[in-house]
């Protein structure tokens, strides 16, 4: 990854004085006998999130401090963007302008406030630099462009790639919201504002689908997962005009017949599928890449789960234990399509081959993967290199894999974990999300909260 210089931009408003966590996959406090005790769980859990946070605090402290040393040799570019409220999401959106010396591009990041103002989805513009800065160089690169109240908080944002000024949206709601970012109005996040008015509305969910989230490569095909144990399957192909293939184009690309169908606005699209299988929640969907019949997701079950829309709604293939404690993340490689990475409660990375899955029901990775201290939240396959990802996790670390490099020692780093060649240590809390620039090799955007020591608020880096 080359080597960079901090380029640092100030808050807009001052940090809440109150620290706002963020949102956590925290899981319920089972008793011996198997049963859940409402007030011992709240406690419980409480309990348990505080002592690993202060675990995880000294350790997060330290390597944030080595980190800010190496700074200047590690990296060829980064942007350190302070937010006054924590994030739970970040996605690239479009390129707007070329430069020699470096591009404008969007990037989509979330709100999560305390209830007292509105959350927000907001659209901020970019400037990826091409070559090395300096001390001089350094100055404000993230420039809030719009903002979008939402109705409840954004769990998770997902670009349509084929137009990627087209976004979803999760919320603490069973309704997946589509946005049309270029087209929604600029909002102001004031207190008893009105919420923006969703371009679509995609119903079908029984339950609150926070996390899972998805949409295919080439198709506009939307995949989603929530509490209900589903998984469900939407085509917007027929709301999305030609418009939608044009980037620059200045009008709505999503059409807006009918009649709105629920308090928040906007066209409601119903399911193409429904599929059961799990036997818990869903915490993350992914199609694969060749096909937008094919995909598969992972959750609180510990299941990792392989559907084919063409042969039913009843699982393709099913890992019953494909980790040790709840799933929360997967990718499917977009090179090889029988590669597919989870993430875990239990620490670890695992490599799939889908011609090898499992040894009577039970996960049978290629290779684990073992350099988080806490629960990995977010793993994503590089678009550069078929053998490189990423993953982040509860441990304020976004760590950076080969798996071409397992086996081989590094003289440099004998003790590093097998695979690991890139640690980012940026950030002061979990890191639970972030995503490769698919338009500007090797550079990534990722986002965390702020610890409660160091202000609350919530933190944005990008850079490569």
């Amino acid at each position: 990854m080359g080597s960079e210089v901090a380029a640092t931009t100030r808050r807009e408003t001052e940090a809440p004085a109150t620290y706002i966590g963020l949102k956590t996959r925290a899981r319920t406090l089972k008793l011996n006998n198997g049963s859940v005790s409402a007030s011992s769980q709240q406690q419980g859990s409480t309990e348990i999130k505080k002592k690993k946070k202060e675990s995880h605090k000294p350790t997060v402290d330290k390597k944030y401090s080595q980190w800010k040393t190496l700074v200047p040799i590690l990296y060829d570019s980064l942007s350190n963007h302070s937010l006054v409220w924590p994030c739970l999401s970040c996605r690239w959106g479009p390129q707007f302008e070329q430069a020699s010396s470096k591009n404008q591009q969007r990037l989509y990041l979330t709100e999560q406030t305390d209830g007292n103002v509105p959350n927000t989805l907001v659209v901020a513009n970019c400037e990826a630099v091409k070559k090395q800065l300096n001390r001089e160089a350094c100055s404000p690169l993230v420039k809030k462009y719009k903002t979008i109240i939402h109705p409840g908080e954004v769990n998770r944002i997902r670009e349509l790639p084929q137009n990627s000024k087209i976004v979803a949206t999760h919320t603490d709601s069973p309704d997946v919201l589509i946005w049309d970012t270029e087209t929604q109005p600029d909002r102001h996040a004031v207190v008893g504002a009105p919420h923006s008015r969703p371009d679509l509305i995609l119903t079908g969910h029984q339950d609150n689908a926070e996390f899972a989230l998805a949409m295919f490569p080439t198709e506009p095909f939307v995949l989603s997962g929530g509490k209900d144990k589903l998984v469900i399957l939407w085509s917007i192909e027929d709301q999305i005009t030609a418009a939608g293939t044009d980037s620059k184009s200045h009008g709505s690309s999503i059409k807006q017949s009918g009649e709105d169908s629920s308090k928040t606005g906007g066209r409601s699209v119903g399911p193409r599928g429904v599929y059961h299988g799990h036997e818990d929640t869903v915490e993350d969907v992914a199609f694969c890449p060749s096909s937008a019949q094919e995909f598969c997701s992972v959750g609180d079950d510990s299941c990792l789960i392989l559907w084919d829309a063409r042969t039913g709604t009843c699982p393709a293939m099913k890992v019953e234990k494909a980790h040790d404690a709840d799933l929360h993340c997967v990718d499917w490689n977009p090179h090889d399509n029988n590669l597919i990475l989870t993430g875990s409660a239990d620490n670890t990375v695992r490599l799939f081959d889908r011609r090898n899955l499992t040894s009577n029901g039970v996960g049978s990775p290629i290779y684990k993967f073992e350099g988080h201290k806490a629960s990995v939240l977010s793993v994503q396959w590089s678009p550069d290199k078929l053998s490189v990802f990423g993953s982040s996790a509860e441990d304020g670390l976004l760590n950076i894999w080969d798996y071409d490099r397992v086996g081989k020692k590094s003289a440099r780093a004998p003790k590093s974990p097998a695979g690991l060649f890139f640690q980012h240590a940026g950030h002061r809390d979990n890191v639970v999300d972030f995503h490769w620039n698919v338009l500007e090799p090797w550079t990534i955007a990722s986002v965390s909260g702020n610890c409660e020591s160091n202000g609350g608020g919530g933190s944005c880096r990008y850079g490569g």
